[in-house]
């Protein structure tokens, strides 16, 4: 996707970001990771975008975000299960692109839940939450979840037992106040639940949102 990757680092550029550029993923993950974020072409000509996005993602934080031109909701969900921190379809506009860039690094670097200095983690059940290392366990095992991922469960588990409403996690996990983004919830939700091992740890209250359940 040379001209792709060429329209998308012009359009970085011109507001303010570094970029720096590889063509491969080999020679992605043959690089140190040193960026902020990492903007990942699926359709790459070596190797599958969501294998170098799990291999990426089993040795760093860094944010990803996925571009392709495949838009489905399968290839959505498989690449939220692989890593992405978010899914772009191409042609990407420069609006789109900037805003969803600037989403995901507030979101990494502005936690939604913060900790008081003496509550550090939530524990819910099985589930431990811990909110300064950003890590989730369910019954002991360390659940591998995005950032957003992460941000959702947090919310939830900030007030168990109460329901959160799509325009509220829209707001909060996604800074999106427009009161759209239902496929968006939907997806993470279903990402989420299958991380953690059961449908029941979120559950969905029809006509409202979502709260955290158990299992």
């Amino acid at each position: 996707m040379p001209a792709t990757a060429g329209n998308l680092t012009h359009d970085l550029r011109g507001h303010g970001f570094d970029v720096g550029v590889v063509d491969s993923g080999t020679s992605l993950l043959a690089t140190p990771v040193q960026a902020d974020l990492v903007l990942l072409a699926l359709d790459l000509p070596d190797l599958d975008g969501l294998e170098v996005c799990r291999r990426l993602r089993a040795r760093s934080r860094v944010p990803i975000i996925g571009v392709s031109a495949r838009d489905s909701e399968l290839d959505r969900v498989l690449g939220l299960q692989a890593g992405l921190d978010d899914y772009l379809t191409g042609p990407v506009r420069p609006s789109e692109l900037i805003a969803v860039v600037d989403a995901v690094l507030r979101r990494v670097r502005r936690p939604v839940v913060e900790p008081a200095v003496d509550t550090e983690t939530v524990l819910h059940g099985s589930l431990h939450i811990d909110l300064r290392a950003r890590e989730v366990r369910v019954g002991g095992r360390r659940v591998a979840v995005t950032p957003k991922e992460f941000d959702l469960l947090a919310l939830l588990a900030s007030e168990p037992g109460a329901v959160f409403a799509r325009r509220r996690i829209m707001s909060e996990v996604w800074r999106d106040s427009s009161g759209r983004g239902t496929r968006t919830i939907d997806t993470h939700v279903r990402t989420l639940r299958a991380k953690l091992g059961a449908h029941s740890w979120v559950v969905n209250v029809p006509g409202i949102g979502f709260r955290l359940g158990g299992q």
